[in-house]
């Protein structure tokens, strides 16, 4: 707060009529119109000479080191090798078998005889090695089919959650910012304000020593001295656990050196408004996107069991190149190969009827998200009709206290021009002093509180960018 101050030779002259106290009064508005007024803009508040930060800077931040984002970023690659894993089944699968069999009695063949029963004969070799390269590649498959139709939804759904983290991280991080530099402008204003109310209590000591007024002038000049330091105390402390909780939502670990805040509250003032006639788009919001996809996700489950009932077919071939011989340190000297190749094909004749049970479920499924659809849309609409509600109410509680605060001042000018010319008492003063500082104090936290609800409406409607 500027020190008021009195020309001399309107204070040397004593008002004793109606018509002096008109142009004393005049004069006051005149003089009072040409001092300089206090403004609440481009203040940087000091916390560590180290860096300094804009709200910008602090979303920027966040952007990168927030724990939270950081963890939905690493869920979008988990998602992409998750459905790079189940998409494997498209490619070849190979393998490698083998056995090393020695048989302590061979196994017993038939020979025929014509002339009568057969004859019983020891069959194959005592040793015997079979290693084998088996190769199957899907041809098709309905599993194979669902996973291919569902990953790009899955990839989307983990990118949805991440801008999900994104908006609520602006959102929080710049309420945070707000709540602070609310404070911060409270300590500027309760700062100015002590400054002042320590003049009017040396001016009052001093009139009081010099027997102009009464003692309880003094007294209530140091009242209100006390209540506002009280004042001062609190907003100074509340600033460093609010800093705090700024940098818990930035992701701002607690080794890292201090930061310092900068802004500019004339730009903010310049940039309060918001256009409250533009109509609630639903699918503007993340929410609603997140279950349209949940949506598409359900409607591919529900097709991938009405195919269920299609054959998996493969391809393969097998290679094996066996080794026999009755003496086992002879066993690799002689291999007899073979191979083939062919189809194979699996096909589902009863399953005891899981496949159209689990249509059933799936379509069930459905209907509980059309009904969440419901439910979303009613929530958005009666979250965008309370966000626009708060923010219409703050911002005219905002424009109402600005012009309080000029009043408040011009009122605290002539009413202490007043006191010091004899015309009005001390409690006039001390009562205009307690107008100014709620009207300053009111002023800052309608700034701040529309700030943060046009921050609630901006996200109500699917708005906020990052």
């Amino acid at each position: 707060m500027e020190n008021h101050y009195c020309p001399g030779a309107v204070c040397d002259k004593k008002i004793s009529s109606a018509a002096d106290r008109v142009k004393y009064v005049l004069l006051a508005i005149v003089l009072f119109f040409s001092m300089p007024q206090r403004t609440y803009a481009q203040n940087t508040y000091v916390i560590d000479p180290i860096q300094t930060m804009t709200l910008q800077q602090c979303i920027d931040y966040a952007m990168v080191h927030q724990p939270a984002l950081n963890q939905s970023k690493i869920n979008i690659s988990i998602a992409k090798v998750t459905n790079a894993i189940n998409l494997s089944g498209w490619l070849p699968q190979v393998s490698a078998s083998g056995s090393l069999t020695h048989y302590f009695e061979l196994p017993t063949a038939f020979e025929a005889n014509p002339g009568g029963q057969p004859i019983p004969v020891p069959s194959g070799i005592n040793d015997v090695a079979t290693p084998q390269i088996n190769a199957t590649q899907t041809l098709f498959n309905p599993a194979l089919i669902y996973a291919a139709n569902s990953a790009p939804l899955y990839v989307e759904q983990a990118k949805q959650v991440t801008d999900s983290t994104k908006i609520n991280l602006v959102s929080s991080v710049s309420k945070a910012f707000y709540s602070l530099l609310q404070t911060i402008e409270q300590v500027d204003v309760l700062k100015a304000d002590t400054t002042e109310l320590r003049r009017s209590v040396t001016d009052a000591y001093h009139q009081y020593v010099g027997g102009i007024v009464d003692e309880t002038d003094y007294e209530e000049a140091t009242i209100t001295l006390n209540n506002t330091l009280t004042q001062l105390k609190q907003a100074t402390e509340n600033i460093v656990p609010q800093y705090a909780a700024l940098r818990q939502v930035m992701g701002y670990q607690a080794e890292n050196p201090s930061f310092n805040i900068s802004y500019d509250t004339a730009k903010m003032i310049r940039d309060i408004d918001i256009d409250t006639a533009a109509q609630l788009q639903y699918e503007k919001r993340i929410e609603f996107q997140q279950l349209a996809t949940a949506k598409k996700l359900q409607e591919q489950l529900v097709n991938y069991y009405r195919l269920a009932f299609l054959p998996t077919v493969n391809g393969f071939y097998n290679y094996t190149h066996e080794f026999e011989n009755n003496k086992f340190s002879d066993m690799f000297t002689t291999a007899y190969p073979y191979s083939s190749i062919g189809l194979s094909f699996t096909l589902p004749i009863f399953t005891g009827f899981s496949r159209l049970e689990n249509i059933r479920k799936a379509k069930l499924q459905q209907q509980l998200l059309d009904w969440s659809e419901v439910e979303l849309k009613s929530e958005i609409a009666t979250e965008y009709t309370t966000a626009l509600a708060n923010y219409k109410s703050n911002l005219y509680s905002f424009h109402v206290l600005q012009q309080n605060v000029a009043l408040a001042q011009r009122v605290y000018y002539v009413v202490e021009l007043q006191y010091k010319q004899g015309i009005v008492a001390y409690l006039n003063v001390i009562t205009a002093q307690s107008n100014l500082i709620t009207s300053e104090t009111g002023y800052i936290n309608a700034l701040f509180q529309t700030l943060a609800s046009k921050i609630d409406l901006e996200k109500a409607m699917g708005a906020i960018t990052y």
